[in-house]
């Protein structure tokens, strides 16, 4: 369920290009600024969705007075944290641009003809289902080595283009009509992964994905929120990994080594309960799905594109994880 909280009521009766959908639980601040610099974007016709999944009342505030009196942006609070995955379609669904674009709250559009260029680029390529941005640190306009996505020997080619297996989310782009083919993320899945999977789905229906180094956006990097691996997140990271790759048709056996080196790195991080957890956990959900019929750990997207993680495994985790994902 949701609740209209400020704005406009809605996405817009008549075509337009572009749905910014931006997910809210506290960090007002920083959600504020990603707002606003979806409301800056310039040369695009868009409808901007914020959608809060539970933040403190003085938060919500803090965000209504922001889209307060516009046509153009809509605040809405669920009932409840829906996760990554089920946010994203709570938000996507409201609107009916021919691109959804995610952006998140501690992200801005690098330039104010960012949204322009990613509905342009799709305009431009019909076979494109979804395109990644280059996730640069606000701070410094380097590499977010923790939102690399990507096989680490891509690195050099962060300001370029090529075809990939998955994109991150923190600023990335859909085309709606690939979003509805597959009925968008699984939101089973709640936080980390659910790009490769929505990737893989798609890139069973023929669709391809891209990285545009080109086209970027500007993450502020909080060391203490995004590179604690103690906690859930090991849950998460490994739960919906094995899982993805049960669903799309890898075997347990040769999900051994993937498996070996996540027991090894939580064991260091202190987490080898988390891990456990999320592997036990991933055997349940996979008995009841429906898994692909493709060769095991093959890329769903066009052959020869650049296979990655969509959840972020963190920079210390890169380094030897890069290799399992």
């Amino acid at each position: 369920m949701s609740k209209h909280v400020a704005g406009a009521p809605g996405a817009p009766c008549g075509p337009y290009d572009a749905d910014v959908v931006i997910l809210a639980l506290d960090r007002a601040e920083d959600t504020v600024a990603a707002i606003r610099s979806a409301l800056d974007q310039a040369g695009v016709m868009r409808h901007v969705f914020v959608v809060d999944q539970g933040s403190r009342p003085e938060n919500l505030a803090l965000l209504a007075a922001t889209v307060a009196g516009r046509t153009d942006a809509t605040l809405i609070a669920l009932d409840r944290n829906h996760g990554v995955a089920g946010g994203r379609n709570r938000g996507s669904a409201l609107g009916h641009g021919r691109v959804i674009v995610g952006l998140d709250n501690d992200a801005e559009f690098a330039a104010p003809d960012t949204l322009a260029r990613l509905v342009a680029a799709l305009d431009a390529a019909p076979e494109i289902a979804a395109i990644g941005c280059r996730i640069v640190t606000h701070a410094t306009g380097t590499d977010d080595l923790s939102s690399w996505g990507y096989p680490r020997r891509l690195l050099w080619r962060a300001g370029e283009s090529f075809d990939a297996a998955t994109f991150v989310g923190a600023g990335h782009a859909i085309r709606r009509r690939a979003w509805d083919e597959v009925g968008g993320y699984d939101e089973s899945l709640f936080f980390c992964w659910e790009e490769l999977d929505f990737c893989r789905r798609v890139g069973a229906r023929g669709w391809r994905v891209r990285y545009r180094g080109d086209i970027a956006v500007r993450h502020k990097v909080s060391a203490e929120q995004r590179v604690a691996w103690s906690g859930t997140r090991w849950f998460w990271f490994v739960r919906n990994r094995l899982y993805v790759g049960r669903k799309h048709g890898a075997s347990w056996l040769s999900l051994l080594p993937r498996c070996a080196i996540y027991l090894l790195r939580a064991w260091r991080d202190g987490a080898l309960w988390q891990a456990v957890r999320g592997m036990r956990e991933a055997v349940r959900l996979s008995m009841g799905a429906r898994v692909a019929t493709e060769p095991a750990e093959q890329c769903g997207c066009q052959r020869g594109a650049a296979d990655g993680c969509g959840g972020r495994a963190g920079p210390q985790l890169s380094s030897s994880l890069s290799q399992y994902r």
